[in-house]
């Protein structure tokens, strides 16, 4: 498949005028999504996110055959997950298990239920890989909605939040609220991830909500810097997505995890290069005394 079979950039300006709803929503979640993933890798929680995202596509499918707002569904399966994860996996051996069995029965629950929906077969494949064309003036503003407390409350409890991810058993004996944080953050982490299937898809949700920290955490330890490469990185990776599938034949997700595996091999790439450079100056310096 050649170049211009996959991209096409005629007519491109008019294009991205009707679909400016998705590139806000795509920069929103950008800002959102790197935010409260630094959370999500310091709590070692990226396997709940996937976990979350099942019962998210479950809750947009049943909501897709019933006849319902997407979106409320998704939100609904979400927090059902969170809720679950967040006060039945307090040690880190349950939660995986419990996600271990939310994750088989929300995509099992998920396709069942798309398998059922009779109607646009372009609505039931949007709920897996993210469809740029249906945000519209509602949807767009839900989303900054509900982004937007999601922001708050989340740096009303950065502080605790990270002294309890740090150092869990100094943070309850220096009076933090442990399982209460959980609790709260989980639910804040399953609103994310219901607001973002409609953009990227349930199955590839970690793209946005992952791998920007990840990647953060290997060019840096500042706890000032890591939340900013990661932000930056995903706006990079969801505005960037959504650009090239405008112009593209493909759905928007590969565009999205591509841009952000991409980002995550050069930070890599960077941390070897340090590493090695490092290594080298330790040598210098030991053959020098």
């Amino acid at each position: 498949m050649s170049f211009d079979q996959i991209f096409d950039f005629t007519d491109y300006g008019a294009i991205l005028a009707l679909v400016a709803n998705s590139v806000l929503a795509g920069a929103v979640l950008g800002i959102v999504g790197g935010l409260i993933g630094v959370m999500v890798i310091q709590r070692d929680m990226a396997f709940a996110v996937h976990g979350i995202s099942e019962l998210s596509f479950a809750g947009a499918a049943a909501a897709l055959l019933i006849g319902v707002d997407v979106v409320m569904g998704s939100i609904f399966g979400s927090i059902t997950a969170a809720l679950l994860i967040g006060v039945l996996g307090a040690r880190a051996r349950g939660r995986n298990s419990i996600i271990g069995v939310l994750m088989p029965a929300g995509l099992g629950l998920g396709i069942l239920f798309l398998a059922l929906y009779s109607g646009r077969s372009a609505n039931k494949f949007g709920l897996l890989t993210g469809q740029i064309i249906a945000v519209d003036d509602p949807a767009v503003w839900r989303l900054i909605g509900i982004s937007a407390a999601v922001l708050v409350v989340l740096l009303l409890i950065w502080r605790p939040l990270s002294f309890d991810s740090l150092d869990p058993e100094v943070a309850v004996a220096r009076g933090v609220p442990g399982r209460a944080l959980s609790i709260v953050f989980m639910l804040l982490l399953g609103l994310v991830v219901a607001v973002s299937v409609q953009i990227i898809g349930a199955l590839l949700v970690l793209a946005l909500l992952v791998t920007p920290a990840a990647a953060a955490l290997r060019v840096s330890a500042s706890p000032v810097l890591v939340p900013i490469l990661s932000v930056t990185f995903g706006l990079v990776s969801a505005l960037g997505g959504i650009l090239l599938a405008i112009a593209g034949s493909l759905p928007i997700s590969p565009f999205i995890t591509t841009i952000s595996f991409l980002i995550y091999v050069v930070c890599r790439g960077i941390e070897a290069t340090r590493a090695r450079t490092a290594a080298g100056r330790k040598v210098e310096a030991e053959v020098a005394a």
